[in-house]
């Protein structure tokens, strides 16, 4: 990054925005956990402006010298000095479920819905697209309950289009059956998707508590919240259907792990998390059409034993994962969620089974 004008602004990258964001994690309160990437994307630029707040500065999102002088020195990328050689803690035990590097989890029955264990697992977290879930549950219950809503035609509005994020790659204008716009929902994680399915079902529901009227998709939101709490899902609080980052868009993983269970109830719903790919077709403005593949972004698809549920992945809540497995006739459901990276739920995840099989099948 080099500072022609003496600022840091929203688009740069380079080792001064990973000093910024690494200072920024140190002077916010609480702190806001930013990944340390180098991209001064949305995520610092929120964070940024929240500093200034506190500091009591313009909230620009962009640094100027009274920011600069407010951060004081950038926070080093070491400790800023040597440490004293710590004494060693003791072993790890052998008994326990397996060390993992996400910062919340649970695991437990399907059936029965009994947890056998986790970390951290009423602690309110960022969980990125794992709110697709409830997505996905509001629109199945829908169908369920009027069968002819699938057929129903979605015609993709300019603000789904524009919605920032994991994409269906659907068009403004473009239009699909509500059935096949569920897959777009799910297996990329399509964000827009999300946003388009809200507009079509929202008018069905009602506002939210204390507005007489409110359009389709805070309507949609507002039923999200309130299924929430017909699920005993007492921590947490939607925002949006997509699940991008908001400072009150916040879940637990026994919150998700509650909804996981109810949403495994519907055909439709295990259908769809453990369809791999789907050709979708969309018909575009003057009848031209367009064929678009789906393709399923969680990897455990792969292996024999697993059957979906959702991934979720912002620099906010980290890598996250909720997921079905089965062996033996039976079904667990596992919900991490912080992870380190892609490759560290799943680890996290085959590693948390490969122990709560052998802890209930003793």
């Amino acid at each position: 990054t080099t500072l022609t004008d003496g600022r840091l602004a929203s688009g740069m990258h380079g080792v001064l925005v990973e000093d910024l964001q690494r200072t920024l994690n140190a002077k916010v309160t609480p702190p806001p956990e930013l990944t340390v990437d180098g991209e001064l994307g949305p995520g610092t630029e929120r964070v940024l402006k929240l500093f200034q707040k506190q500091a009591g500065l313009a909230e620009t999102g962009v640094t100027d010298a009274a920011t600069f002088a407010a951060l004081g020195p950038f926070v080093p990328a070491g400790n800023g000095g040597p440490e004293p050689v710590a004494s060693k803690r003791p072993a790890d035990s052998l008994d326990g479920p397996p060390i993992v590097r996400c910062k919340s989890w649970t695991i437990g029955d399907v059936a029965t819905g009994k947890l056998c264990g986790g970390d951290q697992a009423d602690t309110s977290r960022d969980f990125a697209s794992t709110t697709k879930i409830m997505t996905a549950y509001l629109a199945l219950n829908a169908m369920q309950a009027t069968p002819t809503l699938a057929d129903e035609v979605v015609t993709f509005s300019v603000a789904a289009d524009l919605t920032p994020g994991s994409t269906s790659e659907i068009r403004a204008g473009e239009k699909l059956p509500l059935k096949e716009l569920m897959y777009g929902l799910m297996l990329p994680s399509g964000n827009d998707a999300s946003v388009a399915i809200a507009e079509l079902l929202g008018s069905r529901f009602a506002p939210p508590d204390g507005k007489n009227e409110a359009p389709p998709l805070e309507r949609f939101v507002a039923e999200m919240n309130r299924t929430a709490q017909a699920l005993g899902m007492s921590q947490t609080k939607y925002v949006n259907p997509h699940g991008l980052t908001h400072s009150e868009h916040k879940s637990t993983v026994n919150d998700q792990f509650k909804l996981a269970c109810a949403a495994l109830k519907l055909p439709l719903f295990r259908d769809l998390i453990q369809t791999a790919r789907k050709d979708g077709v969309v018909t575009g403005p003057g009848g031209y059409q367009r064929t678009i593949v789906w393709t399923n972004t969680n990897k455990l698809l792969q292996m024999d034993g697993f059957a979906g549920v959702k991934t979720g992945t912002t620099s906010a809540a980290g890598a996250c994962l909720v997921s079905l497995g089965s062996r033996d006739g039976k079904e667990a459901v596992c919900v991490v969620l912080g992870s380190t990276s892609s490759d560290a739920r799943y680890v996290d995840t085959r590693n948390l089974f490969r122990w709560y099989w052998r802890e209930t099948m003793k």
